[in-house]
């Protein structure tokens, strides 16, 4: 099947099997290799991109479901509220072994453009279909934090 996606501002028009998963397309047939596979079963997030502005599991998304939809992935340049986020997660150290990373900044992204000024425990609620074996999730939380504070002081400077 022919399908017409727009990544990260780009179209790309593609020959995919219909069995083919988003995370796959992603990966192989763009080479977009930040967006992680850690286990098919939606379980880890860490293949989390944005389609549509909304959070997804790329890994349980078929390409062929994409077919027409706009998909943000971590290799994203164009977005400053990603790049402030991915700064934060690395000054506040957000990332260990960094598998994680990926899903976690895209699911952070989708988090902020809902919520400007997230608490804890909301946080913690929308991370939650994330999974993170190395750090404990308090540098991710403050992390999250931190970008918050970048994105809402650049929004009050521009003013």
């Amino acid at each position: 099947m022919i399908v017409n996606i727009k990544v990260n501002g780009k179209e790309y028009k593609k020959d995919v099997e219909p069995r083919t998963l988003l995370a796959t397309f992603i990966r192989d047939d763009l080479r977009l290799t930040g967006t992680h596979i850690g286990c098919d079963t939606t379980n880890c997030g860490a293949c989390s991109v944005l389609m549509d502005g909304k959070a997804v599991k790329s890994c349980t998304v078929l390409a062929v479901q994409a077919d027409g939809h706009e998909i943000e992935t971590i290799e994203n340049e164009s977005d400053a509220d990603l790049k402030k986020i991915k700064e934060s997660f690395v000054e506040e150290n957000g990332l260990q072994c960094g598998f994680c990373t990926p899903g976690m900044i895209m699911t952070s992204l989708y988090m902020l453009r809902k919520n400007k000024n997230p608490s804890d425990d909301y946080i913690k609620t929308n991370l939650g279909g994330n999974l993170c074996r190395c750090t404990g999730y308090v540098s991710i939380i403050n992390s999250i934090k931190k970008a918050s504070e970048k994105i809402n002081e650049e929004r009050v400077v521009a003013k």
